[in-house]
């Protein structure tokens, strides 16, 4: 009996229990049904965003995009919007300062800015030269104009590809910009000839790429670094600023070598000129008159002779008359020779950078003593090259190259690490 309470009394205390539950989760329901209905919840609208372009709000304007079609004015354009003649002129004759209207290209882009009332008035005329600069012409009561261009930021990109067939289909494979082949080109245009580049040449390259209002790709703005490899000798071209004042800059290899400084001076380090080029000279061993199609620099036997520019010998052989010689392709325009060596260092088809030693200085063929006789060709003539307008930049200056050096490793030591074939946006 006493076991029977027992349990009854435990079944009567489980079912209270059970009995407070359900009821403590009805009133939570309940009140959370009253919650929902009777507190409404605040919706809060967001703002609609702000259309600027040209300094304008758009909104405030109706806004009509043309382009510039062949056979285009300016006068025609303002005369299809509903100016007259004597307003056109007005206009023309005020802004003229600031914006040529008979320059106008056909292709381009021009806005037009309308009143938002009934009368719809052009208010303004804006023409964009390219994709980041434009001339607002104002057309109202107060005329007048201005040159302006849309916010520009830069994205550093850092790339690297091979040459598979040529430099520009090694740029398309990349999906970057065409543009890179120009620039490449024209910073490398005195180091590397590139009709002769060959299937495994890479290239690696930091550069600078401008967008409008941050999302509209709008060109290059400049290569930073690169470093091109050609049969795999690496050739170095790091953008430095050199003037503070100016600005100006130019690009140096990793030894603080300019890049555009094509040719040296002379072939050697020491020497003296024994005999300039010379349309009528007496051969000293000919004992003739002829010309004379070379300069002479005279120095002791065995004379470090330089490659005055980067390039490859097209001959490293000798003749009775030459001696020992080596003749160097620059690029399609300019090309050297050096003759009378005691001794050729260098190998037909072999690629020398500026400063190279190619040989040494000698009296074979015919000579009376040590000199090496340099000379000089322009698109297969001949010339003094003391005459020609060449290509020229200083180096470094030894006070900055300290500096120089410390600047580029960071940067080169990025080019080194990238991986062939990768395309990263810093």
């Amino acid at each position: 009996m006493k076991e029977m309470k027992r349990n009854y009394r435990e079944r009567m205390i489980v079912k209270r229990f059970i009995n407070g539950l359900g009821l403590i989760l009805l009133i939570t329901s309940c009140n959370s049904n009253l919650r929902e209905d009777n507190v409404e919840i605040a919706k809060v609208e967001e703002p609609q965003p702000v259309i600027e372009e040209y300094g304008f709000v758009l909104d405030d304007y109706d806004v009509e995009r043309y382009i510039i079609e062949p056979g285009d004015n300016f006068g025609a354009i303002l005369g299809r919007q509903g100016i007259d003649a004597a307003k056109i002129f007005e206009i023309t004759h005020k802004v003229e300062d600031t914006f040529n209207p008979r320059k106008i290209v056909a292709g381009k882009k021009y806005v037009i800015l309308k009143s938002k009332d009934s009368l719809s008035q052009p208010t303004a005329f804006i023409y964009e030269s390219n994709r980041t600069d434009y001339t607002v012409v104002a057309l109202g009561d107060s005329i007048f104009a201005y040159n302006s261009s849309k916010p520009v930021t830069l994205k550093k990109r850092i790339v690297s590809g091979v040459i598979n067939s040529s430099l520009s289909e090694a740029i398309q494979e990349l999906e970057i910009s065409p543009l890179l082949t120009y620039e490449l080109s024209n910073i490398y245009q005195w180091s590397i000839d590139f009709f002769s580049i060959q299937k495994g040449d890479h290239f690696k390259i930091i550069y600078n790429e401008k967008y409008i209002n941050d999302s509209i790709f709008a060109g290059i703005d400049n290569i930073e670094a690169a470093v091109f490899y050609q049969e795999d000798k690496p050739y170095y071209a790091f953008q430095y600023q050199t003037d503070s004042i100016t600005g100006a800059t130019d690009y140096y290899d990793e030894e603080a070598r300019a890049l555009r400084s094509f040719f040296l001076k002379a072939p050697l380090d020491y020497f003296r000129i024994s005999s300039s080029y010379s349309g009528r000279r007496f051969h000293p061993v000919q004992k003739r008159w002829k010309a004379h199609l070379g300069t002479d620099y005279a120095a002791p036997h065995g004379t470090p002779i330089r490659s005055t520019a980067n390039g490859v010998v097209i001959k490293a052989s000798y003749t009775a008359g030459n001696g020992n010689y080596v003749k160097v392709k620059h690029n399609d325009t300019y090309t050297t020779q050096y003759l009378h060596m005691s001794k050729i260092r260098v190998k037909q088809g072999q690629r020398v950078k500026q400063g190279d030693i190619i040989g040494n200085v000698g009296s074979t063929g015919l000579a009376t003593g040590p000199h090496v006789c340099y000379r000089f060709w322009v698109r297969g003539k001949q010339v003094d090259p003391y005459r020609q307008n060449l290509p020229a930049a200083e180096h470094i200056k030894k006070e900055l190259k300290s500096k120089y050096l410390l600047d580029i490793e960071p940067i080169k030591a990025k080019l080194d690490a990238l991986e062939k074939g990768e395309n990263l946006l810093l």
